[in-house]
């Protein structure tokens, strides 16, 4: 176990104070220039974008000087401001920021051997970590200094007129409403913004850390380890006498009730005393769940768990965003998988197999010769039946693989229907979301255990983890599909939260651990604050009302918070490698982040009613194809890239949707290389056309076959509705075209063209028609080239755009930047 001793702790003394002094601004300061262009790693810093005018080569205390002096020409120019009634927040934030990375970048000078064993621990990244650790420090100082440049301008902006910006509706973290489908404070709808894990060890009432700048949200689950958890309900909390860890139970009742908060049920560990009653209880673990499921004392114990926590939380603001029932669930059991060389996670227990005998005489209605028929099996019953688990990828497409991976979603779900269903006997209105991870959805494995539709709908909110990257993952050598189109990876981001919102369109989204930022496999040292800003605000319009990014790991003075010190009783190596690269170490990116939660909470209003839009095209998804095919969700989101762009939000339809909503909610369902469907699908599909639904299929192998494989005779048939099927066709243009001219009536009547100097679309963009006529339209461009936009009225009637964040007039005729936003009010002339 590594130990670095918290050194540097010096005091910030007042800006002006130290400009004018002239004295050496830091104690902890290094006199020498660190020469940014000597390694791989350097250069990749230097790239930064900043002062491109001045290119910054001060010395690093020449660095912090200046950055001061910036500070306070920017408190001049916020004193002119508030003598104008102008509201400064989001300049308060800067300076805010400033002040913290210049002291982190020193706490990085001083402790070199921290921040390189840090570098070390990133795999992508050891074998530069001694330079990168030397060029980290004057790194943020630049950065520091292109915050603070891009504040002045726009305070100038903002005094001279030029520039016309709302104030900011700021967050009243400790009187929050949390209403049927929406955040509120203050009455008016909110979005919340914090950090998952952040700076552990820090008591919740530190304003250093709980503010503004950071946000204010109060969880439990603070610590990521089984003798660690202390405000996580965990397994511990329960002795295997059956009485209480008074001590740990003294975490959950000490939060501080002041906050909006939110409590996590943490399953990792398991108590050695489970262990030796129940030596199976590891099997069939995963990752972040450490016991297996279906183990009776595992239920029991956890049963009596979240009972008693339940009632000792209920009504208090810590569970306002109620309890996130699982980190990361996925029980992954197919042969080759990354979970392979952890033989617990491909094991089944005994219990499991017990289960999986019933279901499959529940799913063959005790007829064992139509399982033996159907897996070319001659097992003489139920009780004899065997599976090898992890099962060979081989088998996809064939009944064995269906009815084990079905099964294997359908345990999940009795066990988090289960644990629910223990909180609402004590607590009946308290929320619940479960933190999936979203490529459970978008990526073509299935065998994870994870029903996405099925989880989604159970819980109260809709919880996530979702990731973009405004860069290749640091494993793929080859360039990806998205690349040479897109100037971030936003498929996992937008497909799932796409999905979720179709599913339950009225709960309260919570991505409980956002991974825009940084994730293990993805870091950029030079990520672009217009990336960021676009990303959240996407985010936000596709559904997100809060979230907790990964990762905040600085302690107030500027050092690792204990996890990565050591001063608990380990260090965490892998955090280690999660911190460098991170949020923690790039201002741009921390500003960045605050400053568009800023802009989006002061147009809330507007954000909702254009999330709110109906939905006029739904593609149709089927689990059973999923489950069947290798690339089904590729080809899924195929069909979904290509109406991203059309000016409306895209939607789904599922069997279950169509059951349980109204289907007037949209013009067509549109089918697309969805082969395997169940009966249950087929009716449901059936009975949407009897309704006088409209459908546009592919081609006739959509349909085709149930979820064995066996060919289906019955067709889909007109009745009271309307169904096109594009024969012999497999050409997506005319499969898109003739959704759009289906949906014509369902679109906006306004059209935004795009020209970006490629073949392909980049900019999406949504448009609501107002009361008095006029138009709120949002454009997001998302395209690997700045683009040239005109608006006009289908009809032909040209139109003027206001950019409502700026005030400035941009007539019919304007540009986007690249990872531009554009929030418009649109008039006709």
């Amino acid at each position: 176990m590594r130990q670095y001793k918290k050194t540097c702790k010096i005091g910030l003394f007042s800006s002006a104070m130290m400009v004018l002094a002239a004295l050496p601004l830091s104690a902890c300061a290094s006199s020498t220039n660190i020469g940014l262009n000597e390694t791989h790693a350097a250069s990749e810093m230097e790239q930064a974008r900043g002062d491109k005018d001045t290119q910054i080569t001060l010395t690093t205390g020449a660095l912090e000087a200046k950055a001061r002096a910036k500070i306070v020409q920017l408190e001049m120019l916020m004193e002119q401001a508030r003598a104008q009634n102008i509201d400064v927040t989001r300049e308060e934030t800067t300076i805010w920021f400033a002040n913290e990375f210049l002291k982190f970048a020193n706490w990085d000078e001083n402790n070199q051997a921290a921040v390189e064993y840090a570098f070390s621990q990133y795999r992508y990244w050891a074998d530069e970590s001694k330079e990168r650790a030397a060029a980290v420090p004057d790194f943020q100082r630049k950065e520091v200094h292109n915050i603070l440049d891009k504040s002045i301008a726009e305070m100038r902006q903002i005094l001279s007129g030029e520039v016309q910006r709302r104030p900011v509706n700021k967050v009243d973290w400790q009187n929050i409403t949390v209403a049927d489908n929406k955040i509120l404070s203050g009455g008016r709808p909110i979005f919340l913004y914090d950090y998952f894990s952040k700076s552990v060890g820090r008591p919740l009432t530190d304003k250093d850390v709980y503010n503004d700048h950071l946000g204010a949200i109060y969880h439990g689950g603070q610590r990521l380890y089984d003798v660690d958890h202390d405000r996580a309900i965990n397994s511990f909390l329960m002795n295997e006498d059956g009485s209480w860890n008074e001590e740990r139970l003294g975490y959950l009742t000490e939060i501080p009730d002041t906050n909006v908060g939110f409590l996590y049920f943490w399953n990792m560990g398991i108590p050695k005393w489970v262990e030796q009653r129940e030596p199976e209880v590891r099997k069939g673990r995963s990752l972040f769940t450490g016991y297996d499921i279906d183990n009776p004392l595992v239920r029991d114990l956890w049963g009596k768990i979240i009972r008693k926590t339940g009632a000792m939380t209920k009504g208090k603001k810590v569970t306002q965003l109620g309890f996130v029932m699982a980190n990361e669930p996925h029980w992954f059991s197919e042969k080759g998988h990354w979970t392979a060389p952890f033989q617990e996670m491909q094991e089944i227990s005994s219990y499991t197999r017990a289960k999986f005998r019933l279901w499959l005489k529940n799913k063959y209605s005790a007829n064992i010769g139509q399982l033996n028929k159907n897996w070319g099996t001659n097992f003489k019953s139920f009780d004899k039946v065997e599976i090898i688990v992890p099962i060979s990828r081989e088998t996809r497409g064939k009944p064995i693989w269906y009815d084990w991976s079905r099964f294997n979603m359908d345990r999940s779900i009795d066990w988090f229907s289960y644990i629910q269903g223990e909180l609402h006997k004590v607590n009946p209105d308290a929320h619940t979301s479960i933190k999936i991870m979203p490529n459970m959805f978008t990526e073509n494995a299935r065998s994870h255990g994870i029903d996405y539709e099925a989880l989604t709908e159970l819980t109260t909110m809709i919880g996530s983890d979702a990731k973009a990257t405004e860069g290749r993952l640091l494993r793929e050598t080859e360039p990806q599909n998205w690349e040479s189109k897109y100037s971030y990876f936003w498929e996992e981001l937008s497909l799932s939260y796409d999905f979720m919102n179709s599913v339950s369109p009225e709960k309260i989204h919570f991505d409980s651990e956002s991974h825009f930022l940084s994730a293990s496999g993805f870091r950029k040292m030079d990520m672009t604050p217009e990336y960021v800003r676009n990303v959240y605000w996407l985010a936000t319009l596709q559904g997100m009302d809060v979230n907790t990014g990964w990762f905040w790991a600085r302690d107030p003075d500027g050092s690792f918070e204990d996890r990565l010190e050591g001063t608990l009783n380990f260090f965490d190596p892998a955090l280690a490698g999660s911190f460098v690269g991170s949020v923690n170490q790039q201002p741009q990116v921390a500003n960045a982040v605050t400053q568009i939660m800023y802009d989006m909470n002061s147009f809330s209003e507007e954000i909702l009613a254009l999330r709110e839009q109906r939905r006029p095209i739904r593609l149709f998804y089927s689990e059973t194809s999923a489950i069947n095919k290798p690339y089904h969700m590729t080809e899924a989101f195929e069909a979904y890239e290509s109406l991203f762009f059309e000016g409306f939000p895209v939607g789904f339809a599922t069997q279950k949707i169509i059951e349980k909503q109204d289907n007037r909610n949209w013009d067509v369902i549109a089918i697309y290389k969805t082969q395997y469907v169940t009966d249950a699908e087929f009716v449901a599909l059936q009975a949407y056309l009897n309704g006088g639904g409209t459908i546009i299929m592919d081609n006739m192998s959509s349909l085709s076959m149930n979820e064995y494989g066996v060919a289906r005779t019955a067709k889909l048939n007109a009745s009271k509705g309307k169904i096109i099927i594009l024969n012999g066709i497999n050409d997506l243009g005319a499969f898109k075209a003739s959704l759009l001219k289906e949906a014509a009536q369902g679109r906006p009547d306004i059209i935004l063209s795009e020209d970006n100097g490629t073949a392909h679309k980049g900019v999406t963009w949504r448009a609501v028609k107002q009361s008095d006529g006029s138009y709120l339209v949002n454009a997001l461009n998302i395209g690997i080239n700045a683009a040239k936009l005109s608006l006009k009225k289908r009809d032909g009637s040209l139109l003027n755009a206001t950019d409502m964040m700026t005030g400035k007039k941009l007539g019919a005729s304007f540009e986007i930047a690249r990872n531009g936003i554009l929030l418009l009010h649109v008039e006709q002339k």
